[in-house]
């Protein structure tokens, strides 16, 4: 069995920050060419803060993913690998781009980034099944959502045990099919023998019919004459009849 399940960052991530939160955690700022490296107070996925140095300023995306890959190397990388789970972590190039002059933003994005390992943790330990997959993404506006694949089923028991079920079932259903078609056939036979037992006795109806007729001047002769003929007797004297078989 699979599951996936796709929605914002769980309520143990990192909650996205008022901008009016950002400036607050900034205790120190030098500058080096373009890049200005802050040392900031980030949330973590616990509650807490860290102290953390980031980087702004950088004239291009390219120059800002190097620096954030540098530190979170699981971003825009392709697929890589938290608690042992396939997990793939993308953020969308247009946000990049907002982040990269953006003190705020990017204090935002690396506080999220940073979190993804112990949300990942969480995500293996509190779901039910075996995860297979994990998917983060940041959209252009910054929204995170996440999906996660997997199976409540990881050594096969379940399908074991399903496929088992449907056998049975199937067998039951032939079974059963069997059954009807073999009563059928029974019904069927009943009525042949039924048809076959009229026939025989129409036929013994209508076997042997004949049509007697017999003409004189005397009833009693005339009669006799007949009863003569149906049952083979010798007709008595005196009169005549004619017989059509």
């Amino acid at each position: 069995m699979s599951m996936e399940i796709t929605g914002n960052l769980p309520d143990y991530a990192v909650r996205k920050q008022n901008h009016s939160d950002y400036g607050k955690g900034y205790t120190n700022t030098a500058k080096e060419s373009n890049v200005t490296t802050s040392t900031v107070e980030l949330k973590t996925s616990t509650g807490g803060t860290k102290t953390e140095q980031i980087k702004t300023g950088y004239s291009n995306v390219n120059d800002y993913s190097k620096y954030l890959q540098g530190k979170y190397s699981y971003m825009n990388s392709g697929t890589t690998s938290m608690q042992g789970v396939p997990t793939t972590v993308s953020v969308s190039g247009a946000f990049l781009k907002k982040c990269m002059n953006d003190p705020e933003k990017a204090k935002y994005l690396e506080e999220n980034l940073a979190a993804l390992p112990d949300c990942a943790k969480s995500a293996v330990s509190s779901c039910r099944g075996t995860l297979t997959n994990l998917s983060y993404s940041v959209d252009a506006n910054g929204n995170i959502s996440v999906a996660i694949s997997g199976t409540s089923d990881p050594d096969g028991k379940i399908a074991k045990e399903n496929a088992e079920r449907r056998a049975k079932e199937k067998k039951a259903a032939e079974e059963k099919a069997a059954e009807r078609r073999k009563e059928k056939k029974a019904e069927e036979e009943k009525a042949a023998e039924r048809r076959a037992e009229r026939k025989e006795q129409m036929d013994k109806l209508t076997e042997g019919t004949f049509t007697v007729s017999a003409t004189g001047t005397n009833v009693k002769s005339v009669t006799q004459n007949i009863v003569a003929a149906v049952s083979g007797t010798s007709s008595p004297t005196g009169g005549s009849f004619d017989i059509k078989a």
